[in-house]
């Protein structure tokens, strides 16, 4: 009965606490569940070995009430002829079979009490097996969930957030330094090309006044308009 024990102990066991412990808890649920499908093998294969044990009990047991029948039945054939000697002799062979109706009857209970409390045993396993493969990819789920959720831990735990935060104002910074240096070009551009526009106006205006002069002059009959006579006082 060894490995009824081991097979209590396994069903007794507390799957979340190996996995607490396990290294690999995936393996850890799935070698588990190897493990029960040995125990439950080797409890199947005991029961068949004990259903066998029974049915011989049972065979034997029926046998030796045959006997019994059979000796009582020759016993009132021969008291039925009168020969009560011969009757005797046939119920000291009843006598005999009873008693090995009596054992086989206590060794048939007793392997079919035994044989029924491993059935249950097996269909217990079987059970518990069912619960095991139906829980193992939600545990597994679980256990993958947990990796994800302590390696992105880590992840964040080895950020540092007020360096990269620093790290942008530094940016920003440079940006917009940028931003006023281009700012400051394009108005010292502007600022030229209004001055360059003066000249070009100032020069223009001075060739106007050239040509006015010179046509003054010619209709004043060639002198200038500096050269014009005064008006009398």
């Amino acid at each position: 009965m060894g490995i009824f024990r081991r097979l209590s102990d396994l069903l007794k066991s507390n799957v979340n606490d190996l996995i607490d412990r396990a290294e690999d808890p995936e393996k850890m649920v799935k070698q588990i569940i190897i493990d029960m499908q040995a125990e439950l093998t080797k409890a199947t294969q005991n029961y068949g070995k004990a259903k066998a044990s029974e049915r011989l009990a049972e065979k034997k047991y029926l046998e030796a009430q045959k006997i019994s029948a059979s000796w009582e039945s020759k016993a009132k054939a021969a008291l039925s002829q009168g020969n009560a000697e011969l009757a005797k002799q046939a119920l000291a062979k009843k006598v005999k079979a009873d008693e090995d109706v009596a054992s086989y009857k206590e060794m048939y209970e007793s392997i079919s009490d035994q044989t029924e409390a491993i059935g249950n045993q097996v269909e217990v396993l079987k059970s518990k097996l069912e619960e095991a493969k139906s829980r193992q990819a939600m545990l597994i789920a679980r256990s993958q969930m947990a990796d994800t959720q302590k390696s992105l831990a880590k992840s964040a735990g080895g950020f540092d957030g007020s360096s990269a935060l620093e790290k942008f104002n530094r940016m920003e910074e440079k940006i917009e330094r940028k931003e006023a240096e281009a700012a400051a070009f394009s108005e010292i551009a502007g600022v030229d090309n209004d001055l360059d526009d003066t000249f070009a106006q100032l020069e223009s205006d001075a060739k106007v006044d050239a040509e006015l002069a010179r046509l003054m002059a010619e209709m004043n009959g060639g002198q200038t308009a500096d050269a014009a006579p005064a008006s009398e006082e």
